[in-house]
């Protein structure tokens, strides 16, 4: 199947927006019209496709990112429907590093949302070209002007329409096509029938005024037509079509289309601007990686006769076939039945099965080369993230960038036969998920699991149940704290000396501790020891040390985050010193270092959206208040106000009960992750006070 399609013809893309938008319902269209299923289902109803997990067709939500494959005229699209809510973030950040472009969807009545501007950041950062697609024209309030202009302000994207809506809400009846200045429009309720005609004169003023700025745009971007442009040349339908190309692909201009999907409308003008605008596996630029053991810069072509470079980006489980390992092939072949090298973890694995997924269901493949998105069976070390490769050319391919959890919950099973089992199930959705976390708490001796929000636990909760039949107690969900130091601490030492009969164990250590500028950064540990005070073979276990002592601070056991230790001095005995003794010395250093350095306790901090009728918007602004919040930005959206606030976690707990009470249900939000922040003194006591009771 692969050697059928030239790779110039092969498009790996990915949809991505806010919750809701509806890019499950584009998928399901995109499906459709290119044939690979028969009868369209919808999210409401449970019935699409790329939504197979129960919980996703229960809750209306897509919550993890599904793999499918289509043909479109001459190309071969590899799609990844990813999920639009932020406790699922993690599932559009590894499908991003493994896409050269996306179809970004915006619902045409609430316009730029808060996860549409952090999906788009996230494209912003692995430089993934994409296009936009305006969708629910049909919807009341629905402004395609609006959005376009949020596009420019809120996301500052270079973009300009290529098409244009006739009509808008229940008059919207076409689109208009301003490259090659056609009206299309729909006979049949399917939407499989466009029709094609000559652009009525009641439009050709706008169509002229959309023209204008396209070609402005696009010649800002694009030297050949710049020269056209300026010398006032008629520029060819495929002439522009042609330097749209050339700055999707340098990430230089974004192409705006519409349409609703659900009404089916514009799909297939969607379909034609994948295949017209975004890049192929050869227009990207060459995978880059390091030698493993040189850490030398090394880079790959997108070629069958290269060395194999391949990124394991996501695990899943399978009932059938077991862990299903989805991976992206950058360059050389992967064949069924060989070996391959894991260069992230060491090891050689067999390749037993090479599948090419729809959705849920597998298409048996017996090689795939570059360019293709495959899943591997038959894996046994390998871990979400690792680079997979030739052992003669090994290569380790940069891995993706993984949120911290903000909220944790203790769990545990209904019986204590059960006990293995959730340790077993837990380890497997360690595996298929790098943004969940679980931990064994000696102190209070109960299982906690962290993740990005309430709505990821209760999943992970309800599929132990259904997919592994392990019933468990569940606890209040509480926020993932940290702690960190206010203020820099010098010369603190740390001693282990102990002299018990027999040989003793002598450590000693001084640090410097201090605040970490750039926040997120974790521990940076600096070793300045000159003249030999303490051997080079301790120094390990001293940063051993340090790292253990920073999983549990001082105030309430919460990981210690956004310091630097500085190992600036020490001694050691010929005969007692160990590296247990150093590592023991180094904790002692360290937990002094905290104390002196004034520790205080930082939350993560949301930054949420409420978009409410404005007969409630007061009662709702005053309830925000009542919650610490800080408000950033208040508007309009059609007849709607808006706003936008910072609100620690901790205030936001149920909150989606508290809004449809303060507003009879008519009130929205959207919250996400935005930066961990010092906890005010009083709330800090409360937070002490309730680990103390523990």
């Amino acid at each position: 199947m692969a050697d059928k399609i030239p790779l110039k013809n092969v498009r790996n893309i990915g949809i991505i927006a806010h919750i809701d938008a509806g890019k499950t319902t584009t998928t399901e269209r995109i499906l459709y019209y290119a044939g690979v299923i028969h009868k369209m289902g919808t999210v409401d109803e449970g019935t699409a496709v790329m939504d197979w997990m129960e919980q996703e067709q229960e809750r209306g939500i897509t919550i993890t990112s599904a793999n499918t494959t289509c043909f479109w005229k001459d190309c071969k699209i590899n799609i990844i429907d990813t999920p639009g809510h932020v406790d699922f973030t993690v599932e559009v950040e590894r499908s991003l590093k493994v896409l050269d472009g996306a179809i970004v969807v915006f619902c045409a009545t609430s316009g730029v949302q808060p996860q549409s501007e952090t999906v788009w950041r996230q494209a912003d950062r692995y430089q993934v070209p994409r296009i936009a697609f305006i969708n629910k024209m049909d919807r009341l309030g629905a402004s395609f002007e609006n959005v376009l202009g949020q596009l420019y302000d809120r996301l500052g994207a270079h973009a300009a329409a290529v098409q244009f809506p006739v009509g808008a809400e229940d008059d919207f009846s076409g689109i208009v096509d301003i490259i090659t200045e056609k009206l299309v429009t729909y006979e049949d309720k399917e939407g499989a029938k466009p029709k094609h005609q000559d652009v009525p004169e009641e439009l050709k003023a706008q169509l002229a005024e959309y023209k204008h700025k396209l070609l402005e745009k696009v010649a800002e971007v694009d030297d050949q037509l710049m020269e056209k442009y300026l010398e006032d040349h008629a520029v060819s339908p495929q002439e522009l079509k042609d330097a749209i190309r050339r700055a999707v692909i340098n990430n230089a201009f974004i192409p705006v289309l519409c349409g609703t999907a659900l009404r089916n409308k514009g799909v297939q003008m969607v379909l034609d601007a994948a295949c017209d605008y975004l890049p192929s596996p050869l227009d990207v630029p060459p995978i880059v990686g390091k030698e493993p053991k040189t850490g030398k810069e090394i880079s790959y072509q997108a070629k069958e006769s290269e060395k194999l470079a391949a990124l394991a980006f996501k695990i899943a489980m399978d009932p059938y076939v077991g862990k299903l390992f989805f991976t992206r092939i950058y360059s050389g072949t992967i064949v069924s039945g060989t070996q391959i090298y894991n260069s992230t973890r060491e090891v050689k694995e067999k390749i037993s099965k090479i599948v090419v997924m729809h959705s849920n269901k597998q298409e048996i493949v017996t090689e795939a080369g570059p360019g293709e998105i495959v899943a591997l069976v038959g894996l046994k070390e390998t871990k979400s993230g690792d680079s997979l490769c030739d052992q003669s050319g090994p290569i380790l391919i940069e891995n993706m960038r993984i949120p911290e959890p903000v909220i944790s919950m203790a769990v545990e099973p209904m019986t204590k036969a059960d006990q293995d089992k959730m340790g077993l199930t837990l380890r497997k959705f360690l595996d298929e998920d790098p943004s969940f976390r679980a931990r064994f708490d000696e102190e209070t001796g109960e299982t906690v699991i962290s993740g990005m929000g309430e709505l990821h636990l209760e999943i992970i909760v309800d599929r132990m149940r259904r997919e592994f039949g392990l019933e468990t107690k569940v606890g209040r969900p509480q926020v993932a704290y940290k702690e960190t130091i206010t203020q820099k601490a010098s010369g603190i030492t740390g001693k282990h000396i102990s002299q018990s009969g027999g040989r003793g164990q002598y450590g000693h250590v001084i640090i410097d501790i201090e605040p970490q500028e750039e926040k997120g950064k974790g521990i940076t540990f600096i070793d300045k020891i000159k003249g030999g005070a303490i051997p080079r073979e301790y120094i390990k276990s001293v940063e051993k040390g340090i790292n253990s002592a920073a999983a549990n601070g001082i105030l309430g056991g919460y990981p210690v985050d956004d310091v630097i230790v500085t190992l600036v001095d020490g001694s050691y005995h010929e005969v007692d010193s160990s590296e247990l003794a150093f590592h023991l010395a180094a904790k002692n250093a360290f937990q002094e270092g905290m104390r002196k350095g004034r520790s205080v306790f930082l939350e993560p901090v949301m930054d949420i959206e409420v978009v409410v009728p404005e007969d409630f918007m007061g009662s709702v602004i005053g309830d925000l208040n009542t919650r610490r919040a800080k408000i950033v930005e208040m508007g309009n959206r059609g007849i709607l106000k808006t706003a936008r606030c910072e609100v620690p976690l901790a205030e936001m707990f149920n909150y989606a009960g508290a809004i449809r009470s303060l507003s009879q249900g008519r009130a929205t939000f959207s919250m996400e992750p935005a930066y961990y922040a010092e906890v005010p003194s009083h709330v800090a006591e409360k937070i002490q006070g309730k680990n103390s009771a523990k």
